[in-house]
């Protein structure tokens, strides 16, 4: 898109942001003045690094967040029309900052490319749940409805509607949406596109999702496990591997389950590093309360034809050209980018260590918890702690995300773990006030 356009563009809109992530995954957003756009876009904007998490130091804290012409939308809201734009952050001018998540992604998909002659295409599942407010008190459920129930059971089907009808009409397409399993949750699924744009659009679409659920009088979190006893808010990461004229690399008609040798080594490189990445997949304290046996969030380390225990799932395909994988592990409380970048780079990995994923899971993989150890590299960490000390001992992860944003998203996770382990909860008093 030349600049001619987004100015012609920008005249049908009655406001314009500038969104980006922090390094917790957190949208952050800017809005300028749409007459300033050739500047802006030329030379960037200032901000304060220093109150971003993970940006800056207060001693070094300016920073330029620049608007990416072609990732402009104009989207309908009730109060007015958004110019909605996708930035980068930068240091200094025309120097690309080295905690900008979505420079990670920009860069295993421009060595994959180069390298191997590939692209990818990705569709994450969108899961959240529509709440009566943002303060977690009895009756907060919005209705007590199941997977595919319809309306006048399931409260959120307006919302959701209305949620798709915004993305539609600023280019976004839907596959499908339902009511899912847990009492007040919802799944939007959008049609698979490029990896960049789909974690772009993944921005776009919570913000617009939290925004139309506020003028329904609904608080939309994509917080991963609001409920004890329920299912946790996923977000699962379809992934396919194309060559640079379309064909699907991880079909092989001939092979077994035809799943290619690159597709199982792919596989192969996830289950070897899940592990070590698995603080960026599942990024919050709250994040581990919901890899729980039997509530569809995977456990262990492994792979499956169509089973929904397994960590990577080969979904059912009817054609060659939809054969695809499915990382089950992330929850959408963390940063897209660096999600969607990791399972291409553990995979890009594994192609080029010529691993092989063994044979698929059989039956569930929840039956195997009985048999864990505390510390048992079979199973994906069971807390947020093991999945710290797992990325301080990974020299794959620090190589991929580069020394300073892995030093400083360590730190953020480390503060956030220590913050959880020093408070006193009201459970705790329950138990053991008397003592």
């Amino acid at each position: 898109m030349d600049m001619a356009e987004v100015r012609e563009r920008l005249q049908t809109a009655d406001f314009a942001r500038i969104f980006a992530t922090d390094l917790n995954g957190r949208p952050m957003t800017l809005q300028v003045n749409p007459e300033n756009i050739n500047a802006i876009v030329e030379r960037g904007i200032g901000f304060d690094g220093s109150s971003v998490a993970g940006m800056a130091s207060v001693d070094d804290s300016d920073r330029l967040l620049v608007p990416i012409p072609e990732s402009l939308r104009i989207v309908e809201f009730k109060d007015g029309r958004l110019a909605f734009f996708i930035g980068r952050i930068d240091d200094s001018p025309a120097v690309r900052s080295h905690v900008d998540a979505r420079r990670v992604l920009e860069d295993v998909l421009e060595r994959a490319r180069a390298d191997l002659g590939c692209t990818f295409l990705a569709g994450p599942e969108h899961e959240f749940f529509l709440l009566k407010s943002d303060r977690f008190a009895a009756g907060i459920h919005s209705d007590r409805a199941g997977y595919f129930h319809a309306d006048p059971r399931d409260k959120g089907d307006a919302v959701r509607r209305n949620i798709i009808d915004v993305l539609r009409k600023c280019g976004v397409r839907l596959e499908k949406a339902h009511h899912e399993v847990t009492a007040s949750q919802h799944e939007i699924n959008l049609v698979c596109a490029d990896a960049l744009e789909a974690a772009d659009r993944t921005v776009l679409f919570n913000y617009v999702t939290q925004k139309v659920a506020a003028e329904h009088g609904y608080h939309a979190t994509f917080m991963p496990k609001p409920f004890d006893g329920q299912n946790r808010n996923a977000f699962h990461i379809h992934l396919s591997m194309r060559d640079l004229e379309g064909r699907n690399l991880f079909h092989d008609e001939g092979a077994e389950h035809h799943l290619s040798k690159t597709a199982r080594q792919f596989i192969a490189g996830i289950l070897k590093y899940a592990r070590q990445t698995c603080i960026i997949m599942a990024s919050t304290y709250n994040s581990y309360k919901a890899y729980v046996a039997d509530r569809e969030a995977p456990i262990v380390r492994g792979w499956g034809l169509r089973n929904r225990s397994s960590m990577v799932r080969v979904p059912h395909n009817d054609r060659p050209e939809n054969m695809r994988i499915e990382l089950r592990t992330p929850d959408p409380a963390g940063n897209v980018y660096l999600q969607i970048a990791l399972l291409i780079g553990m995979g890009v990995r594994g192609i080029a260590e010529d691993l092989d994923c063994g044979q698929p899971d059989v039956g569930s993989t929840y039956r195997k918890r009985n048999h864990r150890a505390l510390w048992d590299k079979r199973f994906l960490p069971a807390c947020m702690f093991e999945a710290l000390v797992e990325a301080e001992r990974s020299k794959f992860l620090k190589e991929f995300l580069g020394a300073t944003l892995y030093r400083q998203f360590l730190a953020l996770k480390r503060a956030e773990w220590e913050n959880f382990r020093i408070h006193v909860t009201a459970r705790e008093h329950r138990m053991y006030l008397s003592a």
